[in-house]
Parts: C-alpha cells; sequence; structure tokens
C-alpha cells in the first residue's frame, strides 16, 4: 500500500466534505477506505459524505461493523443515528428509535455532544413529544450556548 497517496485521497476527500461538497468528496475517501481499511477517521468521513448524498445504506454497511469495532467513539454513534434516521421526514416509528438510542450511546460516550441532543431534540418534536424535545434542545444548548436553530426551537416549542 502507497501510504502517502492513501493520505493524500484522505486529506482531499476531508477538505472537500468540510467544504460542503460531499459528493466530491466520496470518491477521495473511497480510494482512501479501500487502501487502508483501518483509517477510522476516513470511515468515518466516508459515512457522512454518504449521509449528506441520502445513501443511507452506504453508511449503515460502514458504521455497523465500526460500532462494534470501536464501540467508544462518539462520531461513529452520532453518525449511526443519521443514518438509522435517514430522511426525517420518511422516517418511521423503528428508525426514529434505533436513531435515538444511537445519539444517545454517543452522548453516554462524549456527554457535551450537541449535534446528538440535537437531533434527539428534532425526532421528538417530529414525534409531537414536545416535553422530550424541550428536555433535548435544552441539552442542546446547554452542550452549544451559540447554537441559535436550538434556541429558535426551544422558543417555539416553549410558546
Amino acid at each position: 500500500m502507497d501510504e502517502a497517496l492513501a493520505k493524500e485521497y484522505f486529506d482531499r476527500g476531508t477538505r472537500l466534505l468540510h467544504a460542503g461538497k460531499a459528493s466530491d468528496a466520496i470518491p477521495y475517501l473511497e480510494k482512501a477506505c479501500s487502501m487502508n481499511p483501518d483509517h477510522i477517521d476516513a470511515a468515518i468521513n466516508l459515512s457522512g459524505a454518504y449521509i449528506l448524498g441520502s445513501d443511507f445504506n452506504k453508511a449503515l454497511a460502514i458504521l455497523e461493523p465500526l460500532s462494534e469495532r470501536e464501540p467508544d467513539n462518539a462520531m461513529i454513534w452520532t453518525n449511526l443515528g443519521a443514518a438509522y434516521l435517514g430522511n426525517p421526514v420518511l422516517a418511521r416509528d423503528e428508525e426514529q428509535k434505533r436513531a435515538i438510542a444511537a445519539f444517545e450511546r454517543a452522548l453516554v460516550i462524549r456527554p457535551a455532544s450537541p449535534h446528538a441532543a440535537y437531533n434527539i431534540a428534532l425526532i421528538y418534536r417530529d414525534r409531537k413529544e414536545n416535553e422530550k424535545a424541550v428536555k433535548w434542545f435544552r441539552q442542546a444548548i446547554r452542550d452549544d450556548p451559540s447554537d441559535p436553530h436550538a434556541r429558535s426551537m426551544l422558543d417555539k416549542l416553549s410558546a
């Protein structure tokens, strides 16, 4: 394996992903993962790119085995929650529950995970379980006091 080339693919794919170009990042991250299957960050980033591209099954194919291999990685569980949820508008009860469980696992590992708390809150809001949604929006705000989205959602539910 050419480690320098694998690193180059990973770095380029990661830059594209962080620039909001998930679909452009995918080929680079796929190459990085195929060249170095043990590269956890490449796998996490590839799963994130798949999630952003709404290819939830491909993300799950990476994340479920990874969660068994690296059970204490909060980012894996956060991405797994997003992949289980899929399209929030179309998510069924079982998918929502699996997503909540994955996000909660991320919070056990890293208690200050505002994205996890925020996503749990959104699921409960969609389920019309407003008391639970309020609780989780408050948690997201405690974790990230500058989050305008969580604050706005909390204000709407509290009104």
